[in-house]
């Protein structure tokens, strides 16, 4: 049935090197472009609310969410060495799974790294405001927010997040080199804020902060580990830059597993102490940016000052790295012919999809501005679960169908460790919100009518033999 066929690894592999990509990013890069989108929102941000569900014990719900991710991490690493293309695990699910998947995923991925990037520069927006408030500056209201994102606000739209990912944009259509070397500055800024936080929070930790460590049982570590895996999302988008990778069997691993550790420490830390500076029930009123006011707690208002210019520049590395690696998915589409193939042209001087950037960067800036944060978010983590549970499944098939296929990496414990992946992102899954899993449903639907009425006719493989997957 041609609903499966399945892109050769040898055709794949041949585009990559006639596609045009430049070839620049090396491990180090590949760490920063992990780690830049990785630490963001995520600590800055929810880890007040995610201490109101947890208690101390949040710092336990990250090392479960981090276990979860490590196990999809081993397959992506496998993959990413093994099949150095754009796309992910689009790609890797193209070339086991078959096309419908493929699509299916690539379908579901638009709304982690699209709708990521929006809730991002959405939360950004939050944190400029209050940054230049400091300074007595302020936008007109209409401008402030998305329209009903504030109860009695007359707000119409988010200019600032509409600005930033309309600059990200223009980064990003100018070349991976000049959006690198802005991603690394920034990450490194924003690496040693976390540092800095640690250090001089540490001193400030009262133990008797951290009893009960577990207020609410185990129950509410798992509730924890399913929030909080929303701050691990991005490693992934390593595995998206595969075609611009100067060693990609050496590189890919080390960047995708590498950028994981770093977080997941950095994680853990801050969670202890900030528990260990605030009561935990104190951020009911104040989860809004929690890092901060543990400092201010301290009596380090001017360090505080300095965590929120390290919270803005860590979400501005979310931003571009989710864009950055949604453009790379899509584009990977388009070359495949399941969206329209003019999206997948590069430019002459850049060498990037300059056509694509823009058409989805204006677009999900749109969204930023318009659409409400909470309406936003309620769909990330269920698109990028249902990614690692599909790549550790396409790992095992690759293994049958591909055993001599020449890997960087090897996942270790096939298969038993891809379906211990499988496990966790089901288990994780199931403590998500209905109302998530209704709008994931309709989003699916909506991807099979038009993969149904257009990309499968359009696809390049419906003009070429078909092949099975398995053979």
């Amino acid at each position: 049935m041609d609903l499966f066929r399945v892109k050769s690894i040898d055709s794949m592999m041949a585009q990559r090197q006639t596609a045009g990509l430049r070839k620049s990013l090396s491990t180090f890069d590949l760490v920063m472009l992990g780690v830049g989108a990785v630490v963001g929102s995520g600590i800055f941000i929810l880890t007040g609310t995610g201490s109101l569900i947890a208690g101390p014990a949040l710092s336990l719900s990250f090392v479960l969410a981090a276990i979860a991710c490590f196990f999809s991490a081993l397959s992506y690493a496998e993959f990413s060495s093994s099949l150095p293309v754009s796309g992910s695990v689009y790609t890797y699910v193209y070339a086991t799974l078959g096309e419908l998947p493929a699509w299916l995923i690539g379908w579901i991925l638009i709304l982690e790294f699209g709708l990521a990037a929006s809730a991002v520069a959405a939360g950004w927006s939050g944190y400029l405001q209050s940054l230049i408030a400091g300074f007595g500056l302020h936008l007109p209201e209409a401008l402030r927010a998305a329209p009903g994102a504030v109860a009695g606000s007359a707000s119409l739209f988010n200019l600032p997040a509409f600005l930033v990912l309309a600059a990200i944009t223009a980064l990003l259509s100018l070349g991976i080199r000049q959006s690198k070397r802005v991603n690394n500055a920034m990450v490194v800024i924003k690496i040693l804020v976390v540092v800095l936080f640690i250090a001089a929070g540490a001193t400030h930790v009262r133990t008797e902060n951290w009893t009960p460590f577990m207020p609410y049982g185990m129950s509410g570590v798992y509730a924890g580990a399913a929030l909080m895996f929303y701050a691990f999302i991005g490693f992934d988008a390593v595995a998206s830059s595969a075609e611009e990778v100067r060693n990609p069997q050496r590189s890919l691993p080390l960047g995708i597993l590498g950028s994981l550790l770093i977080c997941t420490v950095l994680y853990v830390l801050v969670t202890l102490v900030m528990t260990g500076i605030v009561p935990y029930q104190d951020f009911a009123a104040n989860s809004d940016h929690p890092v901060s006011l543990a400092l201010q707690r301290t009596g380090q208002t001017g360090l505080a000052g300095v965590v929120d210019l390290g919270a803005i520049l860590g979400m501005t590395t979310v931003i571009l790295v989710m864009s950055y690696g949604l453009t790379r998915i899509l584009y990977a589409m388009a070359r495949d012919g399941l969206l329209p193939q003019r999206l997948a042209s590069l430019h002459p001087r850049h060498a990037t999809p300059f056509t694509l950037t823009w058409s989805v960067g204006l677009a999900f800036a749109l969204i930023a501005g318009l659409v409400p944060l909470a309406v936003l978010a309620e769909l990330i983590n269920i698109g990028t679960l249902t990614a690692f549970a599909l790549i550790s499944l396409a790992v095992i098939v690759l293994r049958r169908t591909h055993p001599d296929l020449q890997r960087g990496f090897r996942c270790p414990g096939v298969p038993y460790v891809p379906l211990a992946a499988v496990a966790c992102c089901v288990f994780l899954i199931a403590h998500l919100d209905r109302v998530t899993w209704l709008a994931f449903c309709v989003w699916v639907l909506a991807g099979l009518a038009v993969y149904f009425l257009y990309s499968r006719r359009k696809a390049v493989l419906a003009a070429g033999p078909v092949t099975q997957p398995g053979r």
